[in-house]
């Protein structure tokens, strides 16, 4: 597994280095690497399966992700440095991630459509205009159909599409807001699973996939669930 990961991220280095990155719909020239720190050492997550927001790639703004806030506004702030892997993880990137909490009922309410996993990372402090890139390792030439673990006060709309492909995936976010919950802020943390969210189209290998807020913003994104449609 070691040899295999080590080499996947070689590859990426080689395709990388060819030029200079001119945005994130430019393969040839995408400077980025998929996500890994001392925790997390698998490569790029694997389609099918689950594939976390969190695990952006590596590569920083205009290559990685864009965001316009350059502050990551869940780790090292509202989630305290204090030595803890949840709780900095990521905290210099400006793309703000944060995770699920069991205690007082933050993310694990009555008010919830599905109930996430504790400790579950998302991606977080969304605003329309910010993107962010996640290398994956396909498995099969298919069509893929998704499923979006996430809440969002507004609803919205978001899009997946693979870097270098025409046309991406354009998702309609249904709101989770719940006027019944009489915690104002507990409105960003109703989590559903909206299924069968859309398809692409991807090839066997290595694939980069690109998430954009389109509208509203106010979402928290954690996971998109790749299954091939037969």
């Amino acid at each position: 597994m070691r040899l295999r990961t080590r080499g996947i991220f070689a590859l990426c280095a080689l395709l990388a280095c060819r030029a200079g990155a001119s945005g994130p719909d430019t393969p040839a020239t995408y400077r980025g690497v998929p996500f890994h720190d001392g925790v997390y050492t698998s490569g790029p997550q694997r389609i099918p399966g689950r594939v976390q927001c969190a695990y952006f790639d590596l590569g920083g703004e205009g290559v990685a992700y864009h965001n316009s806030d350059t502050i990551n506004h869940g780790s090292g702030r509202l989630n305290p440095a204090n030595g803890t892997y949840l709780n900095e993880f990521r905290m210099n990137e400006a793309v703000g991630t944060s995770y699920t909490k069991f205690h007082d009922a933050i993310d694990n309410s009555a008010f919830n459509i599905v109930v996430p996993t504790e400790g579950q990372l998302y991606v977080g402090w969304t605003s329309p205009g910010e993107w962010f890139n996640l290398t994956v390792d396909v498995a099969r030439t298919g069509t893929y159909a998704m499923d979006l673990l996430y809440t969002s006060n507004r609803g919205g709309d978001i899009s997946v599409g693979v870097m270098g492909a025409p046309g991406a995936a354009v998702v309609h976010v249904i709101s989770t807001r719940n006027p019944s919950d009489p915690v104002a802020w507990r409105q960003w943390h109703h989590w559903n699973l909206m299924k069968d969210i859309g398809t692409v189209r991807l090839a066997q290998g290595i694939n980069v996939l690109t998430v954009r807020i389109l509208t509203e913003g106010n979402m928290n994104l954690a996971a998109l669930d790749f299954r091939e449609r037969k």
